[in-house]
């Protein structure tokens, strides 16, 4: 069985500290919420890609496992994010907590692109441009090594090195 990823970030301080405090209280939330982590990336430290000033995200992937179809687990992630204050307010805002459901075994859905399974959206699988997001796919080669574009078929590594150096030197893996 494949696995499921789930993305996290967060770049606003919460109520349980900062970026990377609110990632791992997050964790720690998800299998009381059905959701097993399987495995959990490093955290690394990247650049926001808004072009209005902002703080630098912490991210990473968790290799999950659930019960849950992939339209509920995307329901139950959002349900984590409200735990922790986000409020969606727009693409590329700032964020206390972003869970983004990456992957779920390989399923392939002609979803939409942008702001996927929110506001009546159909669920996009895998999610939209992770095959472009160094600060998506970086973590998520630490967590899944083997994995593979479910649509190009691609694997993780050379899809990072399609990616500019200079986006790649900007990801600064973090002590946890």
């Amino acid at each position: 069985m494949a696995d499921i990823l789930v993305a996290l970030g967060a770049n606003l301080p919460g109520t349980e500290g900062g970026p990377a405090d609110t990632l791992r209280a997050a964790l720690r939330l998800m299998p009381g919420m059905g959701i097993k982590v399987v495995r959990c990336a490093p955290f690394y430290e990247t650049p926001a890609l808004a072009r209005y000033e902002q703080p630098d995200y912490v991210n990473s992937v968790a290799a999950v496992e659930t019960a849950l179809p992939p339209e509920g687990l995307l329901a139950m992630l959002h349900r984590i994010e409200g735990l922790f204050g986000r409020v969606r307010r727009g693409r590329w805002a700032p964020r206390v907590l972003d869970l983004d459901l990456i992957d779920y075994r390989g399923l392939i859905t002609p979803g939409q692109s942008g702001m996927s399974g929110v506001s009546g959206m159909p669920l996009a699988l895998p999610h939209p441009g992770v095959g472009e997001r160094g600060f998506v796919l970086v973590p998520l080669r630490d967590v899944a090594p083997n994995w593979r574009h479910p649509v190009t078929g691609e694997g993780v590594d050379r899809l990072i090195a399609r990616l500019p150096a200079a986006e790649l030197a900007e990801i600064r893996r973090l002590e946890r």
